[in-house]
């Protein structure tokens, strides 16, 4: 994690640095592009996760019917699931090992940003030093704006037949995901450093443009 930290801050400087050699050193522009090399670095794990998790969510109605099917036979259940999967070409973990290996990446830059020191002017557009919170409060709101977008974003459409037990629960984590969280994220990025709170939004707006490049191209298939 302190490798990841110190890699995250030494790009932050040469960016910065970099900037300044065009006449533009700023470290939250710095912070910004930053966050969108290391998005499109990571593009090949975010496509495979989103792939995965599509071809999840489509097979879902069949995997309902087994599990409805063989419930009282946990054997025949992994039996006929793993059927499944080999016949669609689906792996349940495809979706989790790109995310497993993007975590410690995302704490490490999380982690550098929080406690970034800066060596010149922290000031960047309406705020004089992004080590702090935002005092106008617009980053706080676009945070919890963009999260609820990817969050919506991600979830499945609804389907008529999704009325029994399991439908509603369905729609009750996925309702509390899409309106909580967003919330959770604006109310702490309320006394975040607003440099994190930047991060955090252009991360957002870099995974909603993938996820919907991912998903047109998905769909044309």
């Amino acid at each position: 994690m302190d490798f990841i930290s110190n890699l995250v801050i030494q790009v932050i400087q040469t960016l910065y640095h970099f900037l300044g050699s065009v006449g533009f050193p700023n470290y939250g522009l710095a912070i910004v592009l930053m966050t969108i090399i290391i998005k499109i670095i990571l593009f090949p794990l975010t496509k495979k996760q989103i792939e995965s998790t599509r071809a999840m969510m489509s097979i879902q109605p069949k995997m309902k019917e087994i599990q409805e099917k063989y419930k009282n036979d946990k054997v025949r259940l992994n039996q006929e699931l793993a059927r499944l999967y080999q016949e669609q070409g689906v792996n349940p973990m495809a979706g989790c090992l790109p995310l497993l290996v993007q975590m410690p990446i995302l704490f490490g830059i999380y982690y550098a940003v929080r406690d970034f020191q800066y060596e010149g002017p922290a000031n960047f557009l309406w705020m004089e030093n992004i080590a702090n919170p935002d005092p106008m409060y617009i980053l706080p709101i676009v945070s919890a704006l963009t999260t609820y977008i990817q969050a919506k974003q991600t979830m499945p459409p609804k389907k008529a037949g999704d009325k029994g037990q399991d439908g509603i629960m369905g729609m009750m984590q996925g309702q509390m995901m899409t309106y909580f969280m967003p919330l959770f994220i604006g109310y702490i990025s309320l006394s975040f450093p607003a440099a994190l709170v930047l991060y955090w939004i252009v991360m957002n707006i870099m995974q909603i443009a993938q996820q919907a490049y991912i998903n047109s191209q998905m769909d044309r298939k």
